[in-house]
C-alpha cells in the first residue's frame, strides 16, 4: 500500500472519495504539511538564535530553503506524470513561481507587525509570538500554498500524463512516450514492442 493510500485510509468517507480523485492535490498537500513543519523547524531556529529582531527575514529564508526541497518532492512525487516543458525551463518557472509565493508568504506577517503594531512594546512578547505565529506560518502559509498549487499546475508542469510512471513506461496507454523528447509522441505514431521495433503494419504487409 502506498503513503497515499495509507493517508487516504484514515480519511471518514464521504471525504474519501473525494480526495481519491484527487490524489495529486493530496500529495501537493503532503509535500507542502512535511515542509512546513521543516519551515516552522527553520523559522524558529532562526529566531531564538541568529535572527532574533528580523521575523520576516527569518521567515523568509525558511520559505526559501523549503522551496527547494518542495521542487524536487514535487517534481517526482506529487507531478511525477505531469510535464511538458524542458527541464531548465521548468525549474526556472519553478523557482519564480515560488518567488512570488514567499512574497505572498510575507504579507500577512508585515500587516501584523507593521500595519496592525502587533509587537514589543505595543503588545505582550506571547501576543507577539501567537501573532506571529497566525499571520505569519498559518495564514502566509495557506497563502502560498494555494498560490502554489494553481500556478505549478497552470504553467511549470501544464501537461497531465507526459511523463512516464516508471522507468521505461509511459504513465497512461495512449498518452504517448516521452522518454526522449519530453513532449508525448502520438500514440498512432508509437512503434510496437516487438524486437526490432518493427510496427504492427510493417510485419502485416511483409
Amino acid at each position: 500500500m502506498s503513503l497515499v493510500d495509507r493517508v487516504l485510509a484514515v480519511v471518514p468517507q464521504p471525504f474519501r472519495s473525494i480526495l481519491i480523485k484527487r490524489r495529486e492535490s493530496v500529495k501537493f498537500l503532503m509535500v507542502g504539511g512535511f515542509c512546513y513543519v521543516l519551515a516552522v523547524l527553520i523559522n524558529y531556529g532562526l529566531k531564538f538564535t541568529v535572527l532574533p529582531h528580523r521575523p520576516v527575514t527569518a521567515l523568509t529564508i525558511a520559505t526559501v530553503i523549503t522551496a527547494i526541497i518542495s521542487y524536487f518532492l514535487n517534481r517526482e512525487w506529487s507531478f511525477r506524470t505531469r510535464g511538458g516543458r524542458r527541464r531548465h525551463h521548468e525549474a526556472t518557472l519553478f523557482f519564480l513561481i515560488s518567488a512570488v509565493a514567499v512574497g505572498l508568504t510575507d504579507i500577512p506577517l508585515l500587516m501584523s507587525r507593521y500595519v496592525f503594531d502587533l509587537k514589543v512594546p505595543t503588545v505582550s512578547r506571547p501576543v507577539q509570538e501567537l501573532s506571529d505565529f497566525v499571520f505569519g506560518m498559518i495564514l502566509g502559509t495557506l497563502l502560498g500554498m494555494v498560490f502554489r498549487l494553481w500556478a505549478f499546475r497552470r504553467w511549470v508542469f501544464p501537461h497531465e500524463n507526459v511523463r512516464p510512471d516508471r522507468v521505461g513506461r509511459a504513465s497512461a496507454p495512449g498518452n504517448g512516450d516521452t522518454r526522449v523528447t519530453g513532449h508525448p509522441v502520438p500514440a498512432d505514431s508509437a512503434v510496437s514492442a516487438r524486437p526490432g521495433g518493427a510496427r504492427d503494419s510493417d510485419t502485416a504487409s511483409s
